[in-house]
């Protein structure tokens, strides 16, 4: 071999060297731009479909991962197709599809694996249920005048009111509206009227009191008995029971012994119940009876005036309120006509 030759075979080992040692620096390089296979990312398509087959447009599908940064998010177009690209493999992601007026529709959790095409082909959306609650209630104002407007009906033996006593097992409290309509509406009834008539013409037969007599006289007493009356029902009827909390009427027990019947009706002068539907003392009624005969003082005679003829008023009141109350507990449930 002469020494061109070896010349030319070195030079051509030198160059073969060189691109060895070049391609040796380049391809690790390149192999570092060259995704693995396993994150080459997937597709998700489908078609979105009502029960009746119909395609369902601008439904929105939303792809969730297990971290916010792996979600995708996209609609459905007027076929009710739709296509999620680009989504990483190797992830477990839920499909949920959303459309107004349709139950929401979610799949178990989909892997998908590299470059995979994933075609859902049950994406059927079901119809919202609608549910519809109905409440059934009443207003305690309604049938509070419900109430009171059967009382108004009431009357013993079909004459005189006895709108004050209350049959209802389940009383709702009144306003204090429905207090004062009650009490103008005992005030003005025509049988109280006649009955004040018929209680002047015996103060009158009685000399008391110490008016004169004729028509003057009896005038007076008229418009005595007719200020006791009406003064006694607004005071303790609705003026106080307003400003107190407290209902003026008297709560038919009928039930339990006979013991317990006689001590709830000697009781209502003393105890009433409140608005809220406890047992409180009975300020409404009792400052009724003093008020009233406190007032008497305004108009009766000189000579029926004073501290002593006050208290005593009252304590006659008082005591006409327990006789009244047993009798409507013991005897005028019976005779009481219009009663619910």
């Amino acid at each position: 071999m002469n020494r061109s030759t070896l010349n030319s075979l070195k030079s051509q080992y030198i160059v073969l060297l060189s691109l060895m040692m070049a391609l040796a620096l380049v391809c690790p390089a390149s192999a570092q731009n060259v995704a693995s296979p396993e994150e080459q990312p997937g597709s998700i398509a489908g078609t979105v479909m009502d029960p009746n087959g119909g395609a369902v447009s601008g439904a929105r599908v939303a792809l969730e991962g297990p971290t916010p940064h792996e979600s995708y998010t996209g609609f459905t177009r007027d076929n009710g197709f739709f296509e999620l690209r680009n989504v990483k493999s190797g992830v477990p992601f839920r499909v949920t599809i959303h459309a107004q007026g349709f139950a929401d529709w979610t799949t178990a959790p989909i892997v998908l694996g590299a470059g995979q095409y994933k075609l859902l082909t049950d994406c059927i959306l079901q119809l919202e249920e609608v549910q519809t609650t109905v409440n059934v209630g009443y207003s305690s104002v309604r049938v509070a005048k419900e109430q009171v407007a059967q009382q108004e009906k009431q009357r013993v033996l079909g004459i005189f009111p006895n709108f004050y006593v209350n049959y209802d097992p389940d009383p709702a409290p009144m306003t204090a509206k429905l207090k004062f309509k009650l009490a103008l509406r005992v005030a003005v009834d025509p049988v109280t009227i006649f009955g004040i008539g018929f209680i002047a013409g015996l103060d009158q037969a009685g000399n008391t009191p110490d008016y004169q007599q004729g028509a003057k006289g009896y005038g007076q007493r008229f418009g005595a008995v007719a200020a006791d009356g009406v003064t006694d029902i607004m005071i303790g009827g609705a003026i106080l029971p307003s400003l107190l909390h407290q209902d003026p009427r008297y709560f038919y027990q009928g039930k339990g012994t006979t013991r317990s019947r006689l001590l709830h009706a000697i009781g209502f002068p003393f105890v009433c119940r409140g608005d809220n539907g406890q047992i409180q003392p009975n300020y409404s009624g009792l400052g009724g009876d003093l008020a009233a005969s406190a007032l008497k003082n305004a108009y009766y005679p000189q000579s029926n005036r004073g501290a002593g003829l006050v208290f005593g008023h009252f304590a006659l009141d008082t005591a006409e309120r327990a006789v009244s109350s047993l009798a409507q507990e013991f005897l005028f449930r019976r005779l009481t006509k219009a009663k619910p």
